[in-house]
């Protein structure tokens, strides 16, 4: 997975719904797409989009199929964002290092 694919993926608003049911653990196709207003094989076209772009896993469980969060695939997302992170940190430092009043000491 690249970081691409993951913020292409989470484009639709839908499959970022579907992604945002996941935060709090684990669930099945049926818990997921409950009070969405799309289908439950909508749901699950999604679901596999999101695997495809390696957010999410997905295990048998009896007769379902049960989805989380891969959070291989949400390090990658966040290394690249935290790149955007670190340098406005380090912008930020700069900043009030530059415009600091220098202290004298005794």
């Amino acid at each position: 997975m690249t970081y691409g694919n993951a913020l292409r993926c989470l484009s639709d608003p839908t499959r970022r719904q579907v992604f945002e049911r996941l935060r709090h653990g684990p669930l099945p196709v049926g818990a997921i797409a409950a009070g969405l207003p799309v289908s439950r094989p909508a749901v699950s076209q999604h679901l596999k989009s999101l695997k495809d772009a390696g957010l999410v896993t997905d295990r048998a469980e009896g007769t379902r199929r049960v989805y989380a969060i891969d959070p291989n695939g949400i390090g990658e997302l966040r290394r690249w964002l935290d790149q955007f992170w670190d340098e406005a940190l380090e912008s930020f430092s700069r900043e009030v290092r530059r415009t600091s009043p220098h202290r004298s000491r005794p």
